[in-house]
Formats: C-alpha cells, structure tokens, sequence
C-alpha cells in the first residue's frame, strides 16, 4: 500500500482589499493548475455583502466551505439559502450557471472555494447546485478526534457530496498527541489545508501549522479501487485539518475570468454567450 509523502508545502499569504472584499489569500495559486489536476485553483476569502454579486461561470465545479459568518447563495433559477460554518456548496457550472454568493446582512462571510476540472465531454452539462449541511455530513469518531466526511468513500461511510468526477473530501479533528491514518484511492492527487492547529503530515512528516497547504504524493497510474494511506499526528490542541482529493482528468485548460475551458476560442465563445444573454437573467 502506497504511504504518501508530502511533496511540498506553503503558507498562504494574506492581502487586504477594497471593501466590500475584506482580505484574499490564494490556498492554491492558479499558475500551478497542471500540478493540482483536478483542481484548479483555492481561493481563501474574508468579505461582506455586495462583493460577489451576479456573475457567470462555464466548464467547471466549485467547492465551497464556510469557515466563518454566514453566506448567502442566489441563483438565477430560483435558488437561495444560507450556509453557516461548517457547511459546504457543490456547483456544477457546466454549460453556463448565474449566480451571486453574499455576505448575510453585516456578517463577514469567510470562505474556501475551491475550482474543480470537468472534463472536456462534461463541459456542457446543465448546470445545479447541492448544499451539504455540517450536520448531514456523517461523521467517525476516532479514539481521540473524528472524521467528517462531505465526499468520497472514507472510514467506512460515504459523504453526501455528489460531483460529477470522483472526489473526496474530510474535515479531519484530532486532540493532541493522537494520530490517524487517512486513507484516499492511489490514483487521487491530493492536498490538505490547515484550519487550526499544528500538526505532521506524511510518512515524510512535515510539519504544518494553521494556513498551512501541502501536496502529497499519488501514484499517477494506480488503481482507483485501491486505497493509499496519509498519516496525520497532532501536535497542538484543537487541530482540525481538510483533506481533499480527485482523480487527474490530463486535459490541457485556458483558465479565463469565471470561465474554464480547453481553448481560447471556447473562452471567447463564453463570453459571446454570456453577453447575448444565453446563461439567462440576473440573479437576484
């Protein structure tokens, strides 16, 4: 069974913005996207209402979780709810989605979203959206911590997170001096994120602290039905770390604005789309 390594590691680094953005930190920077696939990019981001109001997006999945304050999510399909922390929202912007993502009255929403690849064949789906509530996650509890489970197979229980490539993701807690071995598909890339505490990660074990991130090591031409291990130890109290992984979809991308696709001429026709009004009215 492959014992996965950290490959490398960063800290992300903060900057303060014009209201009503508050301050952004880029989890995983966009310029390395081929390192990351499937994941695109990782943007942390503190702000209130009015920051992202109406915008588009094409060719892609978002993943987001809120760590603090309250997030209102409005498409133009009639959806609205609020997700508190803890919770997380799966897009599919597929062929074409319009929405806006608020701040809740005076709260300052603080968020991770995360820009998932689809696949060339998957670029046009319809478009939806699924809210997974902290409380609708199960969860396993371990001999001193627990294991949330939002997507994938894991500890024994599957997550409610339905994305349309395979997927996992845990919010991981453990107490001080307890260690877990996560286990993820070998053929998963993967990356953790500190939320709070110190922590090992790796048979490596590299240190990581809050606003910590880190790669690990996959086997590139593994078996998705065999599983691989991440060795986590807690060194500090309130340690509380996500673990996100997906299968490489190999395709070359053009991230562009709030589009994704495989060619310039596609990124344009995007925005042909958008301007004669094919992804449908304002959402409000």
């Amino acid at each position: 069974m492959l014992q996965r390594d950290v490959k490398d590691h960063w800290y992300v680094q903060y900057e303060e913005a014009a209201f009503p953005f508050i301050q952004k930190g880029w989890v995983l920077p966009l310029d390395r996207w081929a390192e990351f696939d499937p994941f695109i990019l990782m943007a942390e981001d503190w702000f209130k209402k009015g920051a992202f109001s109406d915008h588009p997006h094409r060719g892609f999945q978002t993943i987001t979780y809120v760590i603090d304050g309250r997030l209102e999510h409005i498409d133009n399909g009639g959806g609205r709810d609020r997700l508190e922390p803890g919770d997380v929202q799966y897009m599919n912007a597929g062929s074409g989605a319009r929405h806006a993502e608020e701040g809740v009255e005076d709260d300052i929403a603080h968020t991770l979203q995360l820009w998932l690849n689809l696949p060339k064949h998957l670029k046009k789906t319809d478009s939806f959206y699924q809210n997974v509530y902290s409380e609708d996650a199960p969860e396993v509890n371990l001999d001193a911590g627990k294991v949330k489970v939002f997507s994938g197979d894991i500890a024994g229980v599957k997550g409610p997170l339905e994305s349309l490539v395979p997927i996992t993701l845990a919010e991981i807690s453990l107490e001080k001096g307890a260690s877990y071995v996560h286990s993820i598909p070998e053929n998963h890339n993967a990356f953790v994120y500190e939320l709070s505490g110190d922590m090992e990660i790796g048979e490596n074990r590299i240190p990581i602290s809050k606003h910590g991130a880190a790669t690990v090591s996959y086997k590139e031409d593994g078996d998705p039905s065999v599983q691989s291990d991440l060795l986590l130890k807690a060194n500090s109290r309130r340690c509380k770390i996500l673990v996100y992984s997906g299968a490489p979809i190999k395709e070359e991308i053009v991230p562009y604005g709030p589009f994704v696709m495989n060619s310039m001429e596609e990124i344009k026709q995007a925005y042909r789309d958008y301007q004669q009004g094919k992804f449908g009215p304002a959402a409000r």
